[in-house]
Parts: C-alpha cells; sequence; structure tokens
C-alpha cells in the first residue's frame, strides 16, 4: 500500500535560504525528516510563470538560477536530482481543465531547489515542475490544483512555492514586519484554520493589507495549488510562522 502524501506549500523567501543556516531552512530540513518518502515530487514554482500551462518532462532537470547580485556561492549549488517523464505525461493525462504541454527547456528554479536542497538533500527522489499558466483567472488554478488530488495517494508529494506576503518593492533586509504584512498573514492562516478559501482566492476584495501584501500574483498563486489539494480531514500545521524583511511572509504549511 502506498501512503497518502502531506500537500505542502513553502513560503521559500530569499534564495540565500538554500545555503544559510537560519530558522527557515532549519525549519525546512526538520519538515522533511517527519515526511513519509515519496516516489516523486511535483513542485509548482512561482518562478516559473508561461503563457500556457506547461510539465517539466526530462530525465534529467538542469539547474536554473534565476536570481541576481547574489554571492558566488549560490550560483554554485547542486541539486542533481532525476526528472520523471512518465509523471509528467500522468499530469498531463489527468488534469482536464486545461491543456498541459511537455517541456524539455526548463528544469529546477530556486524556488524549488532552495527548499528541496534542504528538505531532501541526498536529490534522490525524482522531481518535476509545472509551472503557473498566466492565461488562466485566480480561481482557475484552484480548479487545476484539484484534479491533482489522485497523485497523493500515489505517493507523489506536490509542494507549491511563493509566499503570502510578497512586495519587494517595500523589503527592508532585516528581521522586522510591517504591521499590514503581519495582518494579512495573520488573515490568511485564520482562512487556512477554518478551511474558507474563497476569500483567499478572491484576495483583490480583502482591503489595503491584501494590496500592498500582493503587489503581484505569481509568489501568492501557489497558495492555491496546496489549499486546492487539502483533503476534509486533513490536519494543518504551519512549520514556519513569520513575516520577514517587512513584507515577505515566510509561512509555510502541511496538510495532511
Amino acid at each position: 500500500m502506498t501512503e497518502k502524501m502531506p500537500v505542502l506549500f513553502v513560503g521559500h523567501g530569499s534564495p540565500m535560504n538554500a545555503i544559510e543556516d537560519n530558522e527557515f531552512s532549519r525549519a525546512w530540513r526538520d519538515a522533511g525528516k517527519t515526511l513519509p518518502r515519496p516516489r516523486a515530487i511535483l513542485c509548482i514554482s512561482a518562478h516559473w510563470v508561461t503563457r500556457g500551462t506547461l510539465v517539466t518532462a526530462m530525465e534529467q532537470p538542469r539547474m536554473i538560477y534565476d536570481m541576481y547580485g547574489f554571492p558566488k556561492e549560490l550560483y554554485e549549488v547542486k541539486y542533481p536530482a532525476p526528472g520523471s517523464p512518465d509523471l509528467a505525461e500522468q499530469v498531463r493525462r489527468i488534469i482536464k481543465k486545461t491543456e498541459v504541454h511537455s517541456d524539455q527547456e526548463w528544469g529546477l528554479d530556486h524556488g524549488t531547489w532552495s527548499v528541496l536542497s534542504n528538505m531532501f538533500p541526498e536529490a534522490n527522489v525524482p522531481v518535476i515542475q509545472m509551472s503557473l499558466n498566466a492565461n488562466l483567472a485566480v480561481g482557475d488554478h484552484y480548479e487545476v490544483a484539484r484534479q491533482l488530488k489522485e497523485l497523493r495517494e500515489e505517493g507523489v508529494l506536490i509542494i507549491s512555492s511563493g509566499n503570502i506576503v510578497h512586495n519587494l518593492s517595500l523589503v527592508q533586509f532585516r528581521d522586522f514586519a510591517y504591521d499590514w504584512a503581519t495582518e494579512f498573514d495573520t488573515q490568511v492562516k485564520n482562512w487556512i484554520l477554518t478551511d474558507d478559501h474563497d476569500p483567499i482566492i478572491n484576495f483583490q476584495k480583502q482591503g489595503q493589507a491584501a494590496q500592498l501584501a500582493i503587489n503581484s500574483g505569481e509568489h501568492y498563486v501557489p497558495l492555491l495549488y496546496s489549499l486546492a489539494l487539502k483533503d476534509e480531514d486533513d490536519k494543518i500545521s504551519f512549520f514556519a510562522e513569520k513575516v520577514w524583511g517587512g513584507s515577505v511572509s515566510m509561512r509555510s504549511v502541511r496538510s495532511g
């Protein structure tokens, strides 16, 4: 019998979390130790936004260093996890809400490898990524995600990677939080705990704190993938709960 996998949303923040020993990288390492071993990982990262929905289908995904101005050692990080063309084809088959195309070009971006290098440091679990389709309305992303549920029963760990609050125009590189950032992060936490997903999907209606928290949606939308995959009896837990840099929420959520 294959153990049903939990679902994760990881607030990934700075790519430096891949190489620093800090409260977030430690939280990810600790979370990884509590997970059942997956047969494969499907990651939905804020850093792969496309016209249309794509899924990586290569045998060996390449590293993508999609960040600028960081120390040299960050660009030397290797995460040589294999891909899984079979899982990519399964994803293409089970999603009916939108057409999914195979991709041979992308690979693993830092929204994926910065997290997985802490959670699964041996890089011996196959990993694929699915893109965020910029042509879809926010609610459509939630419906697409629901169609992935059967993968949980088949040993696939689904991780979405972004940030609930992500406003880099206001970030300050120190340990503090704006009041509005804490307010919105706490609101979302409470909606998650009460399974009230409507206001999370319709974040544009949630006032000034939401507008400041989500000045572009690509880091927020991955949260919808993890929430859509939650089953009614799944226990919710948070393995990071902090706003850092004023305007980046590192909140990470486990369902199941």
